[in-house]
């Protein structure tokens, strides 16, 4: 499939997801629009802005295309007229996406694709009330945007095929890995998987178990370096499968785990986690944390890129493509 490169999106919403979209969309050398910010949040995309270029400095060494503006309007209309896609990144609240998507889709041209970041809200509900809802999906990213590959496609009871197409189309020439969910679910699929980690990491805290820090440690040291590589089911074909089922059904059986049980967030459960999380030795400001996850993050990608495998097969392509565009260019000016 070719890779529709855009000119202009329209962003609603400048938190953290909407100033990771700014920054992946505008280091790729597309305009954004940029509505819904308050004065606080315009620095912090303009700080996320500077993130991404410092990361993206580190990442590659192929030339960026000269970066696509950021403009803040002061109406949803604003954002999206003229525009080829609409992310919205706004607090996770129905009733406020429901009410942004339906003004966007009225004042948006009807082919304009409407996508939205939501973490787990079904596209189907976000439907209700827009104009055209055959043109919206959710596009949910992971935070870094401006790092993370990954963009879970969710199509809604009324989204058009052709419309998931599209979506994929322009997500990956902006470097990510377009995943399209198989059925309207509920959190999609990372996001599910993640709670269940986060509930059973809970439970190690209240149960006195683990601290936060040994839960920390436990992860980043071991299966946590190996899912950048491999994911739970990549063992090597159909028959390491079936002797993994039968080797490990009977744990899969057991009371290992809580499953979906939560621990109450009493106060003192939650002064316990506070208390940990300050006690901790690798303790970062969150300008410190950003920057050192941002280079890690860096360090990991390249090193699967050089294996061109995982997160890094979608890294070279990325460059493969910001090489294209360079040899296009210089190709015009002969």
């Amino acid at each position: 499939m070719s890779e529709k490169r855009l000119r202009t999106v329209g962003l609603l919403g400048g938190g953290i997801i909407g100033g990771g979209w700014a920054a992946r969309f505008a280091l790729n050398g597309v305009d954004v629009r940029l509505y819904g910010p308050s004065a606080s949040a315009v620095e912090r995309v303009k700080k996320m802005l500077a993130n991404a270029r410092r990361a993206y400095r580190r990442l590659t060494q192929v030339p960026l295309p000269p970066e696509g503006s950021l403009t803040v309007v002061e109406s949803i209309a604003d954002a999206v007229q003229g525009v080829e896609l609409v992310q919205e990144s706004a607090p996770e609240r129905l009733d406020l996406k429901q009410q942004l998507l339906a003004v966007a889709s009225r004042a948006a041209s009807a082919d304009t694709l409407i996508c939205s970041s939501t973490s787990g809200l079904r596209p189907s509900l976000l439907a209700i009330g827009i104009d055209h809802p055959e043109r919206l999906l959710v596009a949910h990213p992971f935070n870094p945007v401006y790092l993370l590959p990954l963009v879970e496609l969710c199509a809604g009871q009324s989204t058009a095929p052709e419309t998931l197409a599209r979506a994929s189309e322009v997500y990956r020439a902006v470097g990510m890995h377009p995943l399209v969910v198989r059925k309207e679910v509920d959190g999609f699929i990372a996001n599910r998987l993640q709670e269940a980690m986060w509930r059973e990491a809970l439970w190690l805290v209240h149960d006195d178990v683990a601290s936060v820090q040994e839960i920390d440690d436990a992860i980043r040291y071991s299966f946590g370096l190996r899912r950048a590589v491999i994911g739970p089911f990549i063992i090597g074909g159909g028959a390491a499968m079936r002797q993994s089922i039968e080797k490990w059904e009977p744990e899969l059986r057991s009371p290992w785990t809580k499953y979906t049980d939560m621990p109450e967030h009493s106060e003192a459960f939650i002064d316990k986690l506070a208390e940990q999380s300050d006690a901790r030795d690798d303790n970062l400001t969150s300008p410190e944390l950003e920057q050192k996850r941002d280079d890690c993050l860096v360090a990991v990608l390249q090193g699967l890129s050089a294996q061109s495998y995982g997160a890094g097969e979608t890294l070279a392509r990325w460059e493969q493509g910001l090489l294209d565009r360079v040899c296009t260019a210089q190709a015009k000016t002969r």
